[in-house]
């Protein structure tokens, strides 16, 4: 493909990695507005967050499988273009079970933009261009968590929540028309082989009862979903290991080293999101006092230093061992959880940004290395399981670390809602958290390093 032709279609595939996480964010500001306007209680504004994850990470591996089979661009460009259209339907919502709906099917549509993307930058660019590329991309989606709120707060505020849906719907025609003239090829390197309808389905099964689960806890539903998803995922190894053509070719994580290591440090890495997306924003505005307009505004250093140094780290794994980069991210996020194990009521603020700038640079530097590591661990024909291993293993991840965090609440405050009046226990909470993730990080260095080996 022609340089220039491959440069458009970055741009394009970064404008739809754009949307996902900036619809996400924004969408988070409005819920309270939502709320009002289609008369919606808690559970059904969870129930519709939700109703959005899991598709997206039930069918980004079946979705990588259909792309090897019938052209990553044309499944690219259909989860792109239901992306938009219902986003646009979601403005258009008239009810809580309308909106609910379109917004399903807009993470089926995510599932299949996540489950090509990574697969068709991998395979437009040469393997000494790859860091560099994946970490612009990777630089796009930190840069579309930083702006969200802000936007989503703007929008909100001046426009009302429909409008959030209508820009997303605006971005994604723009980047589906350029990947309709930049992006030519198919990378259909399995056509003619027969689909896996039922290790697809044990496949859902098995994250939709995991990551639901997750997402409960600690109410007593959520231990079945557990056990269920644990005796799908045992269904679902048996019936991939006797499958001709699966829909996850399971010799990846069995047979090969690297990308073994890469998913299982990926997946440690995403679990600690909860402690700077949910723990330090209640700790911001309930133990030290800020507003969420300001708190937020702290809080934006980390994503902001991640869009900053992802794609320099991107470049630099190019040149250097992508494992020692991923390595050094996860020490550095390992340092600064260690050192937000010891949050006090008094702690100093610029001990405080150190500790977050530091998060943020721990961050940028593993991301982009690791998913060139992944990408540049298999062969050209397992690009699209790769793609679809990278975003699961995120989902998972996030899904885990909010429920330890969960857990940690619950097991301090019991039913008793996070307050001023109960700072002290929630704290405790907080530290709680930190400990098992740095004892989590401590696994995933170890996990980093080990690619290192010959």
């Amino acid at each position: 493909m022609k340089t220039r032709n491959a440069l458009t279609a970055q741009i394009a595939i970064a404008l739809a990695s754009f949307l996902v996480p900036f619809v996400g964010s924004a969408f988070n500001l409005a819920l309270p507005q939502i709320g009002r306007d289609l008369e919606m209680n808690m559970v059904t504004l969870g129930l519709m967050v939700s109703a959005y994850l899991l598709p997206c990470a039930m069918f980004q591996m079946p979705a990588a499988r259909l792309g090897d089979l019938y052209g990553r661009r044309k499944i690219y460009l259909l989860g792109l273009g239901a992306f938009a259209f219902f986003s646009l339907m979601s403005s258009l919502a008239w009810s809580s079970t309308s909106l609910i709906v379109f917004r399903a099917l807009t993470g089926v549509g995510s599932a299949m933009m996540f489950g090509t993307a990574m697969a068709i930058l991998t395979s437009l660019f040469p393997q000494q261009q790859r860091g560099k590329v994946l970490g612009i991309n990777t630089a796009v989606v930190y840069f579309a968590l930083s702006v969200g709120p802000l936007c989503g707060g703007l929008l909100t505020h001046h426009l009302g929540w429909r409008s959030i849906f209508v820009v997303c719907c605006l971005i994604g025609t723009v980047a589906a028309v350029f990947s309709l003239s930049a992006i030519r090829d198919e990378w259909a390197e399995a056509r003619g082989e027969p689909f896996d309808f039922i290790g697809t389905a044990l496949y859902a099964l098995t994250l939709f009862a995991i990551i639901y689960g997750f997402s409960l806890l600690p109410n007593a539903a959520s231990w079945m979903l557990l056990i269920l998803g644990i005796i799908a995922a045992f269904a679902f190894v048996r019936f991939e290991r006797r499958c001709r053509f699966p829909v996850f070719n399971l010799s990846l994580l069995v047979n090969n080293r690297a990308f073994r290591l890469s998913t299982v440090a990926a997946t440690i890495h995403y679990s600690v999101t909860a402690v700077s997306t949910l723990l330090l924003s209640f700790y911001l505005q309930y133990v030290r006092g800020l507003d969420a307009q300001h708190a937020g505004f702290l809080l934006m250093l980390q994503p902001i230093v991640q869009t900053l140094i992802s794609p320099l780290a991107g470049r630099w794994s190019d040149r250097i061992h992508p494992a020692s980069l991923a390595t050094a991210g996860m020490v550095m996020v390992m340092l600064s959880l260690s050192g937000l194990c010891f949050l006090t009521e008094s702690t100093s603020w610029f001990v405080l940004i150190v500790l977050l700038l530091l998060f943020g640079a721990g961050f940028g530097t593993f991301s982009s290395p690791n998913v060139n590591m992944i990408m540049s661990s298999v062969d050209k024909t397992a690009y699209g399981t790769a793609s679809a291993v990278t975003g699961t293993a995120r989902l998972i991840g996030q899904s885990f670390s909010i429920g330890v965090a969960t857990l940690a609440i619950h097991l301090y405050l019991g039913t008793a809602a996070v307050s001023v009046e109960h700072h002290a226990a929630f704290m405790s909470s907080l530290r709680l958290t930190c400990a098992i993730f740095v004892g989590l990080c401590v696994v995933g260095v170890y996990a980093s390093a080990s690619r290192l080996r010959k």
